[in-house]
């Protein structure tokens, strides 16, 4: 099933989408992290027989718009991408003949650099002039826990739903982390929905990005580098997972740096970033 956060008669609302007719159907739960306590990753508890509100008539809004909890971030976990970033010059601190990790580089996004689907992106102008884009599947944590072993890790997803981790190259490189140029305000692009951990093979899933409609990035989660189940044991390895921790997974090869001579976003760009199963997270730069 496919819960998602809305606005709807200026009331901010959480319900199940119903695509085929076009419909969201409120549910009880005054937020998405009381969503997740209330229904199972398999939805079967969240069905109603209501009308529903058309789609049209109400402004999505990021699943979690003001997440409570982490919002982890993995790099480099492509091997394509892995090696147009090291390619680029923007790796600060890069060894050559070592672009892949030999464990995964994770990060984080603060709270306040959320937005939702049709949202608009800040340019940051003054800041930063080299805004790239990196489409990905993230994670949606529903079950809490600590030391998750591999072989237990997928009990604790609830969901998927997509993250664009917008990046300021030029921040990323001079501080030599990865905070100051990916936690921008406006920088983490979330939605349209979480789709329920039941209705995805997460590892079959082909992720693309358009920009302005042409195709940049063309990948599949079968070729992550860590996979879903060890990235979340590897996160909760002494740190605590609970619900509402997000998890995005790496973006595939295509950003914008890894074209000569690299390409960055500008004031009206369209950024589309499309995954199977889930649908479209559509955002305008400016």
């Amino acid at each position: 099933m496919k819960f998602a956060t809305f606005i709807h008669a200026g009331v901010e609302q959480v319900g199940v989408v119903d695509l085929d007719a076009g419909r969201v159907h409120p549910l009880a739960a005054r937020d998405m992290l009381a969503a997740i306590a209330l229904y199972p990753a398999d939805g079967s508890a969240a069905s109603d027989n209501c009308a529903g509100i058309a789609l049209g008539d109400v402004q999505l809004l990021a699943p979690l718009p003001r997440p409570e909890r982490n919002i982890f971030c993995v790099g480099k976990n492509y091997r394509a991408h892995a090696q147009e970033f090291s390619r680029s010059g923007y790796e600060a601190g890069a060894v050559a003949g070592a672009e892949i990790d030999a464990y995964p580089a994770v990060f984080t996004k603060p709270g306040s650099s959320v937005v939702g689907p049709e949202a608009v992106v800040d340019l940051h102008a003054g800041i930063t002039s080299e805004v790239d884009y990196e489409g990905e599947l993230a994670v949606i944590i529903g079950k809490p826990g600590r030391n998750i072993a591999v072989s237990d890790a997928m009990a604790h997803v609830w969901g998927y739903t997509i993250i664009n981790d917008v990046t300021a190259r030029d921040r990323q490189k001079n501080h030599r982390q990865w905070l100051l140029g990916k936690g921008l305000d406006t920088f983490c692009p979330m939605g349209p929905w979480i789709v329920t951990a039941d209705e995805l093979q997460a590892d079959q899933l082909r992720v693309q990005t358009w920009v302005n409609g042409e195709l940049r990035q063309d990948g599949h989660t079968a070729d992550l580098l860590f996979s879903i189940p060890e990235l979340v044991s590897t996160i909760s390895a002494g740190m605590a997972l609970k619900p509402g921790d997000v998890i995005s997974t790496g973006t595939p090869a295509g950003v914008g740096i890894g074209m000569v001579p690299p390409r960055f976003l500008q004031p009206g760009d369209s950024v589309s970033v499309v995954i199977d199963g889930i649908g479209t997270l559509r955002n305008r730069f400016a």
